[in-house]
C-alpha cells in the first residue's frame, strides 16, 4: 500500500468529524482539504487570512464548521451557489470540495484573497468554481449576478438584517440564503423581519449545527426567496451598515 496523504492526525480528524455529521468524504476529498489547509497556513504568513493557525483547530473551526451546511440543505447537480464575502474561502470552498457537482461562485472585495483562492482551486484541481473580485453591494446590482443563484451561503459577522441586504439580491425566487450565525441568531432574525419582507425573503427556520469533538455549536439560518428584490436594494455599503432596513 502506498502512503495515503490524508492519513494524518488532521485527515483522520476530518474524516471522523464528517462521519459524525453524516457526511461521507472520499480519500481524494480529504486530501484536497489537507492541501487547502497547507496553502491556507502558508499564505497566512504573508497576508491575514485566518486568526486560527493550529492545524487541528482549522479542521474543526473552519472545515467542519462549514460542512455543517451540508446536511441541512438539498444539493442538486449543477445548482448555482454563491458565497458572498468568502474571505479565505469559507464556507464556499469546503462546500465545493464536498459537493463537486455544484457550480460555485466565490465573491470577495479583496484582490489578494482572490489570488489565494485561485491558487487553491488550481492546486486542488477544482472545476466549476468562479472567483469574483467585487464588493457585495456592487455584485448584487450587477445584472449578470443578480437573482441568478439557487443558493447563497455566508459565514459572516454582519447582523442578519445587513447580511440579508448584501446576499438576497443574488438569490433567484425559489432559492435560499443559508447563513451560519452565532448564538444570537434568533434575536437577529426577529430584528431582521422588516428587512426580509422588503428584500423578498422569508425565514424558513434556524437549526443548531454542532461541531463534533468541540463544545462549539452554531446556528444555521435558512431564508427562502419568495419575491424579487426591489431594484433599490442593495444600497451603498455605508447606508446598509449605518441604517439597516
Amino acid at each position: 500500500m502506498g502512503e495515503k496523504k490524508w492519513d494524518t492526525a488532521e485527515g483522520i480528524l476530518l474524516r471522523d468529524c464528517s462521519e459524525k455529521m453524516g457526511i461521507a468524504l472520499s480519500e481524494e476529498q480529504i486530501e484536497q482539504f489537507m492541501a487547502y489547509l497547507s496553502l491556507l497556513l502558508e499564505w497566512n504568513e504573508k497576508m491575514n487570512l485566518t486568526a486560527i493557525t493550529d492545524r487541528r483547530e482549522v479542521v474543526l473551526k473552519h472545515f467542519a464548521d462549514c460542512l455543517g451546511l451540508l446536511p441541512a440543505l438539498e444539493w442538486k447537480p449543477g445548482m448555482e451557489v454563491i458565497d458572498v464575502g468568502t474571505g479565505a474561502g469559507f464556507p464556499g470552498l469546503p462546500v465545493k470540495i464536498a459537493k463537486p457537482e455544484v457550480q460555485m461562485t466565490l465573491l470577495d472585495s479583496l484582490q489578494k484573497r482572490i489570488g489565494f483562492l485561485e491558487e487553491v482551486i488550481d492546486v486542488l484541481g477544482l472545476e466549476g468554481v468562479a472567483c469574483v473580485h467585487s464588493r457585495a453591494e456592487d455584485g448584487g446590482q450587477n445584472p449578470f449576478y443578480r437573482e441568478r443563484y439557487d443558493l447563497c451561503v455566508s459565514r459572516a459577522v454582519a447582523n442578519l438584517a445587513v447580511l440579508a441586504e448584501y446576499c438576497l439580491p443574488f438569490v433567484k425566487v425559489g432559492g435560499q440564503l443559508a447563513a451560519l450565525k452565532g448564538p444570537d441568531a434568533w434575536a437577529e432574525a426577529e430584528q431582521a423581519k422588516t428587512a426580509l419582507e422588503k428584500l423578498g425573503g422569508r425565514l424558513i427556520g434556524i437549526q443548531d449545527v454542532a461541531i463534533p469533538f468541540t463544545e462549539l455549536s452554531h446556528k444555521l439560518v435558512l431564508i427562502e426567496k419568495i419575491a424579487p428584490t426591489p431594484a433599490q436594494y442593495p444600497r451603498k455599503a455605508g447606508k446598509i451598515s449605518k441604517k439597516p432596513l
